[in-house]
């Protein structure tokens, strides 16, 4: 068996916020999470509204992004699409530009030192009032760097009331990914789809409820950004041998393996691994998927989609 940490890698559902490593909550004056499974997806985003409140100067935000690109490096990440609260920090410290120019400075301070490519993506609550996901989309379209925004959070929220600012991303020519079929099911995915402009779908593991929608996302190429351990963290499934993964593939769906920022990467392959009896061919095949269904330049997929056929070579 080869070494997951050496298998080029693209990360596409990550949240930068919850990727802060236990010693920085620390020493930023928090207390880490204790592991474990979360009683409800509130009690989720709960853990990790205590985490962003700690992220209060430019350092700081600097400093969690250059230390997710070491991170991330160390896994076999070769390209990353991060998520970042942009707006809501702003909001929260009144000052709208200063987390997301920090966050970018850490990127390419991390990404250089560590060998990492990586872009941006803001997303934003769908429990939050629309106006802030106007100024995520306004704060997306001044930086090169950040290259779409999604909906996250409680699917019970429905994203009617963001349709305009989705329409204006997709206009503007901003890649769109929301959360879907995570928490909710195929009407969750068919709102995603037709109002919010999806691209991908951000866990989307509940596809399987509606045998015609698994067709149409099929079809029309739409990937799956799947997060096995988080979804077990949630309780959204009840272990991992139970997860709808094998499903999920067999179905023909594009399938990508992430970790929602609730571990490392090359650990999830290596679970994959374990649990499922992947052997090499279906991880490398899974790492194609991830790089395939990722928004990174053409001549970067081709390179790291080198780099996998190499390692199952080797």
């Amino acid at each position: 068996m080869r070494d997951l940490r050496s298998l080029p890698k693209a990360h596409l559902h990550v949240h930068l916020e919850s990727t802060v490593r236990p010693e920085t909550v620390r020493e930023l004056g928090g207390q880490p999470e204790p592991e474990g499974t979360f009683a409800s997806f509130r009690e989720f985003g709960d853990a990790r509204a205590r985490v962003r409140g700690l992220l209060r100067t430019a350092e700081h935000f600097r400093r969690i992004a250059v230390e997710f690109c070491e991170d991330e490096a160390a896994q076999g990440t070769r390209y990353v699409e991060v998520t970042f609260t942009a707006a809501s920090h702003g909001e929260r410290l009144g000052q709208p530009e200063m987390p997301l120019e920090a966050v970018l400075e850490g990127l390419a301070e991390g990404g250089a030192r560590y060998g990492i490519e990586w872009r941006v993506l803001l997303d934003h609550s769908r429990r939050r009032p629309v106006e802030r996901l106007w100024r995520t989309f306004k704060l997306a379209t001044r930086h090169d760097a950040v290259i779409g925004i999604g909906l996250a959070g409680d699917e019970s929220h429905l994203l009617g009331p963001f349709a305009e600012v989705c329409d204006a991303a997709r206009d503007a020519g901003l890649r769109l990914t929301h959360h879907a079929g995570e928490t909710a099911g195929a009407a969750s995915i068919r709102e995603a789809l037709d109002v919010g402009h999806a691209e991908r779908l951000g866990h989307g593991i509940r596809v399987l409820d509606d045998d015609a929608l698994v067709a149409e996302v099929r079809e029309r190429g739409i990937p799956l950004e799947v997060c096995p351990t988080s979804n077990v963290l949630l309780g959204l499934v009840p272990s991992l041998a139970a997860h709808p993964l094998p499903r999920l593939r067999a179905a023909g769906l594009a399938v990508t393996i992430n970790t929602d920022g609730e571990t490392a990467l090359a650990d999830e392959y290596a679970r994959l691994r374990e649990v499922f009896g992947y052997g090499d061919a279906d991880l490398a095949d899974l790492a194609r998927t991830s790089i395939d269904a990722s928004f990174a330049p053409e001549g970067l997929k081709s390179r790291l989609r080198a780099g996998v056929n190499a390692w199952l070579e080797s």
